[in-house]
């Protein structure tokens, strides 16, 4: 029995060789191709597993988990939580932002809401999806641990460094929210609508960094040469990791959207870690994250935030790199 991938590829033949009559050789062809096969192959995953979390997030009782934070203020289970928290929510750095804000207003700790907040763009679990497909379940599991990791060390790490007092004015001023959640007792049947309204909703905005991701991906997997990997980010470069964050830090693509330009930039024969790198920079560390943090943190936090979170990057590419 064929699998999807050799049947994906054969339709994009289909299309390319076959309909549009382009030559195998062609760099245009290359990346046409490419892109018609990952860019199906992807939508499949990221349709079936947006609505899988939808049901799974629908049923989570978010009051309960905040009030377990609450409760655990001054230990470092509430990053454990929290860490968690953000690894199994469908946020990017962008959207996780107000739900950081809204732990600010429950009083939880700053250490425990920023767990969440650098967990919750590092490991997406359409993401997952997509890396155990591509790299198999061993890499998925180590990144979905580092991930986790990188959360709950930085919480602690910032929350030692007193970073408290940098958090942005209007933020310190909000009312203690204390609303209580009623407990929902409907069905799935009942829940249907709006777990397909909000799947929809969500597909919407990935599908974008979807095109983009694939896209750059495609143009790479044609048009750039390997020798222009191996003089920069290759496996002999000392520095290769750190300018992979770096690199990624720029672009703003949604972890969905990243994979692919991680998996041509394997293809590439750059390492995995340093691949890694340049994704997590790229999902965790952006320019419009670091624009919209401005409104909850003051520059000193910030600034922080950034040097913590992309040291852990840069470890966590040569751990990679090492083990792989």
């Amino acid at each position: 029995m064929e699998t999807l991938e050799n049947l994906l590829s054969k339709f994009a033949d289909l299309i390319v060789y076959q309909l549009l009559n382009l030559e195998k050789a062609g760099l245009f062809t290359t990346a046409l191709h490419y892109f018609i096969s990952t860019f199906i192959l992807i939508s499949i995953l990221v349709i079936l597993v947006t609505y899988i979390m939808g049901v799974a997030t629908n049923y989570m009782p978010m009051d309960k988990i905040r009030i377990y934070l609450e409760r655990r203020k001054k230990s470092g289970l509430g990053n454990v939580l929290a860490a968690t928290l953000g690894a199994i929510t469908p946020f990017c750095s962008c959207s996780s932002i107000p739900l950081f804000v809204g732990m600010m207003q429950a009083r939880i700790p700053l250490g425990v809401a920023l767990s969440f907040l650098i967990t919750s763009p590092l490991v997406n679990e359409i993401a997952i999806a997509l890396f155990w497909v591509a790299y198999g379940w061993k890499v998925t599991v180590i990144y979905i641990l580092t991930g986790i990791l990188l959360g709950i060390t930085g919480g602690l790490l910032l929350e030692k460094l007193k970073m408290e007092k940098y958090i942005a004015e209007w933020l310190k001023n909000l009312e203690v929210n204390n609303k209580s959640e009623v407990k929902d007792r409907r069905s799935l049947l009942a829940r249907w609508p709006e777990i397909h309204k909000e799947s929809v909703e969500t597909l919407k905005k990935l599908v974008p960094y979807i095109f983009v991701g694939i896209a750059v991906g495609s143009f790479i997997h044609g048009y750039v040469p390997q020798s222009f990997f191996e003089e920069y980010i290759s496996e002999s470069n000392l520095f290769a990791v750190p300018i992979a964050v770096i690199m990624g830090i720029p672009l703003y693509i949604d972890a969905v959207g990243v994979l692919p330009v991680v998996e041509t930039l394997v293809d590439k024969g750059v390492p995995l870690g340093t691949a890694i790198a340049f994704m997590m920079g790229s999902i965790g560390l952006s320019l419009p994250e670091a624009l919209l943090l401005k409104k909850v943190m003051q520059k000193k936090l910030i600034i922080a935030f950034f040097s913590v979170i992309g040291l852990g990057m840069i470890i966590s590419g040569y751990v990679f790199n090492s083990i792989f």
